[in-house]
């Protein structure tokens, strides 16, 4: 079918071939070509996936960090020895 869209051709390793055969049991009616397009799909959003829990986890570590550290360099404590420690 004609297309402007780039293809992309795929020889099919032995991994490959074992992970089309799982892929198979899971969407039978798709073709093996199919099944790669599927494959891909699902594994991006797998990354996603764990981007996703990644930045959560990064967040969480900010909140800890910053309920640890609370109080500690506040802008009143700074202005406080601003002014009463340094010389007018």
């Amino acid at each position: 079918m004609p297309t402007t869209r780039p293809r992309h051709l795929v020889t099919e390793s032995d991994e490959l071939a074992a992970a089309l055969d799982r892929a198979h049991e899971q969407w039978p009616e798709l073709s093996r070509s199919r099944l790669v397009v599927r494959l891909a799909l699902e594994g991006e959003q797998h990354l996603q996936q764990q981007r996703g829990a990644e930045a959560a986890r990064r967040r969480a570590l900010l909140a800890a960090a910053g309920e640890r550290f609370a109080g500690v360099g506040s802008s009143g404590a700074v202005r406080e020895a601003r002014d009463g420690d340094w010389p007018a």
